[in-house]
């Protein structure tokens, strides 16, 4: 079972703080932006005298709501095209158990949301990665990559859009490519959406479900976590019309008994959350991002793609090995009593040697302490004892 490298280095970071260190933390998706209000209400007036089970597959009145909710993007669901999950991890380790047998395989475009390999690992469900590149802007690698990859143990592809950990937006053109190579190869086309509500630059999200002809292809998972800053939440689902699907995920469902009560209360009420949270939200960090990216590159050595979505960009820095860099800003660096947590793009990546002088970073905190931490990250490399001068150079000898 593979560690987060999103996770691994707390121990360093509590350390840290222990030591009476600032730190800054861009290594995880949680961000600062407050929880609707209508969301936190439902939980404060709670009134149930017994804390019961719910359906296996969520609560009915849930479903309802969160049906119309797609049903508004059109996505043309019913509340029995839904299973209620505990997290989107949850939707994703129960739409690989449901879709693929032990030992299938499935692609993803790398760099991907590291716990994809966790999840396939409690599957026993082989990932095939196929590389993207930071230089294009992590853009989908093309079809003909994808063909190469494809055996008679090839079930499923599963991309996240907007991308979770590089920020990319596919495209129509691109969902389109995809579509033709699942029908072609009779292929499951899993729709990681847990950032679909930010989408930047008047950009538009696309779904597989707005796609005609693929109806029974398409998994969707998703959920709270991100669209409405609800993490501790734990609520997500699974989303397709394929009858087939549903009805064996609902035995995965079913002996995990049920999704948590007090969770789908209080996402039923934040299906009303107003437009103008989300419009705030948006603005937010569409001016985080600018900030990041535009401080960023202009640090010698530092190339980082600006991103169509979520919250995350990956950077290119001239260090020699990110798990390293990162460690050594925690135990070994300071900068006016401050130091950056960071996530190495290593572990963001299943082909050997790849990420290794690539960050993870999630404008996740507020502008001022972001322009702080940049601060303190462009101190650090130029304090770095494995500081690479030319760090194209490493680019190329990694290709």
């Amino acid at each position: 079972m593979p560690a987060s490298p999103i996770r691994k280095l707390t121990p360093y970071a509590d350390q840290a703080k222990k030591d009476g260190k600032k730190v800054f933390h861009l290594n995880i998706g949680q961000p600062d932006i407050e929880t609707p209000e209508i969301m936190l209400d439902a939980i404060k007036n709670i009134s149930f005298k017994i804390w019961a089970y719910t359906p296996s597959e969520g609560m009915l009145s849930y479903r309802t709501k969160l049906a119309g909710y797609y049903n508004k993007l059109d996505y043309a669901i019913a509340p029995e095209n839904i299973l209620v999950t505990n997290g989107g991890s949850e939707a994703i380790t129960i739409a690989m158990q449901t879709c693929l047998n032990d030992g299938d395989e499935i692609i993803i475009p790398e760099p991907f949301y590291a716990n994809y390999n966790g999840f396939a690992c409690m599957s026993n469900v082989i990932v095939k990665p196929i590389l993207s590149h930071i230089d294009n802007g992590f853009a989908l690698p093309p079809i003909a990559e994808f063909e190469k990859l494809i055996t008679e143990k090839t079930k499923a592809i599963i991309i996240c859009n907007p991308n979770n950990p590089t920020g990319y937006l596919y495209s129509l053109g691109e969902l389109n490519e995809l579509k033709k190579l699942c029908l072609r190869y009779d292929l499951y086309l899993f729709s990681d959406e847990a950032y679909r509500e930010f989408c930047y630059d008047g950009r538009s999200f696309v779904s597989p479900m707005h796609l005609d002809g693929i109806d029974d292809h398409v998994i969707v998972l998703d959920t709270v976590s991100k669209r409405y800053s609800a993490c501790g939440a734990r609520l997500g689902c699974i989303v397709t019309k394929n009858e087939a699907v549903l009805a064996a995920a609902l035995k995965f469902a079913q002996a995990r008994l049920s999704p948590p009560l007090v969770a789908q209360i209080a996402a039923e009420a934040a299906i009303d959350t107003p437009r103008t949270y989300f419009d705030q939200v948006n603005k937010e960090y569409t001016e985080r991002r600018d900030i990041l990216v535009k401080a960023l590159n202009e640090i010698e050595g530092v190339f980082c793609p600006n991103p169509g979505g979520a919250f995350y960009v990956v950077a290119r820095l001239p260090i020699d090995d990110s798990d390293k860099f990162c460690q050594w800003m925690l135990e070994k660096f300071v900068y006016q009593n401050q130091t950056v947590m960071m996530a190495p793009a290593t572990g963001f990546y299943s082909s050997d040697g790849a990420g290794k002088n690539e960050v993870r970073l999630a404008y996740v905190i507020n502008k001022e302490n972001l322009k702080s931490a940049i601060i303190c990250l462009e101190k650090a490399l130029l304090a770095y004892p494995g500081r690479v001068i030319n760090s194209s150079k490493l680019e190329t000898s990694q290709k």
